[in-house]
């Protein structure tokens, strides 16, 4: 009898090793090689395809040029939030994978886009995690059409495939994939050699009969997908529907997309009757108080495709400890640093003996640079005490010598704010727009001491 290889595979990056060691000599981290059983003999799912012909049937080599260019014709989730986010819509052929925290609605949103498709669609729906009757309870809840979906309750692999071909559906949702095993691997379900062959045989299966495959993903307790990072790179498309238990509002984040624009954003409202859309996310993140405090300061940042208004709060207090406090909450904490030492050295304003708090009003987390400058000039309002009024705009990037850099798309943010109503704005001189709306105070700024100079 042949002996069983044994190999440990990093979570995080996705390498092998021969044998176990704390940290992983790729990547770097640490406790994250787990260990599978490597059989002699390659699993082959069913259905005679292997693994060759990944993607589709193997053809003949063909020069670039002789290939025909042909739009794929994509197939409407019902919600224009959605549709949005993954570039337009559904891709036949396509694997989509979307991960969030337990409750975040991934289930039920999927569960409301395959009713909806449904009537013009043949769809199926595997769970693994639920029984049927509570699906059909969570359908009955959020009053939805249950006359045309297809339901199954499965975690074998091999008979969900079966089950895919018998049915052809053009749509099929797998809820949720660390639950999913196949016979011919000896680990247990959610292990790194299961979530890995699982994901290969149904993606390959959706490549090669064009059905749309929708995988259900764990989180990990830091917020970052489940199971080995080769998952992310075998899909097309990477989503994460984030929002805290405390909201009503759910983001949805495209973090890959071969097929559209990533660092995409929708916005839902969870709702008695599940996740509705919010077609115009900068009027909720701009529910602010009568009266402004000193700190609060409106900037405009770019997601995916869209400008969106968001909120900034700083808090500037006196520190009784030893090391000030520097807290950000939807910002990075390196970013608030560096720009922290860049207003000391270029602004002539020293907050090295205060605690510095930062907040992003409305759960969103910000990612780029433009709202350097708002970030900044929110930090000395608190300092000074003094409030900068409610309908000011701003929006910049700071350099380490203190310029004010230009952001992408600034006479597209600056029309956005306008459209919601402020009449000032702060922005970068190399982004002032030759044709100025109406009605509009623009204070072009080139460096940071002439900002904090205009207020």
């Amino acid at each position: 009898m042949a002996k069983k290889k044994t190999a440990f595979v990093c979570t995080e990056c996705g390498g092998d090793f021969p044998k176990w060691q704390g940290q992983c000599p790729a990547c770097g981290q640490w406790n994250t090689l787990q260990e599978f059983v490597v059989d002699s003999a390659p699993f082959r799912a069913s259905g005679g395809a292997g693994r060759s012909g990944f993607s589709g049937q193997l053809a003949e080599v063909r020069n670039l040029d002789e290939i025909v260019l042909e739009e794929t014709p994509r197939i409407s989730a019902g919600m224009g939030e959605l549709d949005r986010v993954l570039g337009g819509g559904l891709v036949p052929g396509s694997a989509i994978l979307i991960g969030g925290h337990p409750g975040a609605g991934k289930s039920t949103l999927l569960l409301q886009t395959l009713c909806r498709l449904a009537h013009a669609h043949s769809c199926l729906y595997v769970t693994g995690e639920e029984s049927l009757s509570q699906v059909a309870m969570r359908a009955d809840r959020l009053k939805l059409p249950k006359d045309k979906l297809r339901l199954a309750a499965e975690t074998d692999v091999e008979r969900i495939i079966e089950l895919a071909r018998k049915e052809q559906p053009h749509l099929l949702v797998v809820d949720s994939i660390q639950v999913m095993y196949l016979a011919g691997l000896q680990s247990a379900p959610g292990s790194v050699a299961q979530v890995r062959e699982c994901a290969a045989a149904l993606t390959r299966f959706a490549k090669q009969t064009g059905t749309v495959l929708l995988l259900v993903g764990h989180v990990t307790k830091d917020g970052t997908l489940a199971g080995p990072k080769v998952l992310e790179h075998m899909i097309d498309c990477s989503l994460m529907l984030e929002g805290s238990s405390d909201s009503r509002f759910r983001t949805l984040r495209g973090l890959k997309n071969r097929f559209g624009a990533v660092n995409e954003l929708g916005v839902f409202a969870m709702t008695g009757e599940g996740l509705k859309e919010v077609k115009n996310p900068s009027a909720i993140f701009l529910n602010r108080a009568e009266e402004i405090a000193p700190g609060s300061l409106v900037t405009v940042v770019w997601e995916g495709t869209r400008p969106l208004l968001v909120e900034l709060q700083a808090l500037v207090d006196a520190s009784h400890f030893g090391n000030p406090r520097r807290v950000c909450v939807g910002l990075e904490a390196n970013r608030l640093a560096m720009l922290l030492a860049v207003l000391h050295r270029h602004g002539g304003i020293q907050v090295g003996d205060q605690d510095v708090f930062a907040n992003v009003v409305g759960g969103v987390k910000i990612s780029e640079t433009s709202a350097d400058l708002a970030l900044v000039l929110s930090i000395v309002s608190s300092f000074r005490d003094r409030p900068l009024g409610r309908d000011l705009v701003v929006f910049g990037e700071i350099g380490l010598s203190g310029e004010i850099r230009p952001v992408p798309q600034g006479q597209e943010r600056l029309y956005e704010a306008v459209k919601h109503g402020f009449r000032r704005a702060v922005i970068p001189k190399s982004n002032q727009p030759r044709n100025l709306p109406e009605g509009v105070e623009l204070i072009a700024v080139s460096t940071l001491a002439e900002a904090l100079e205009q207020l």
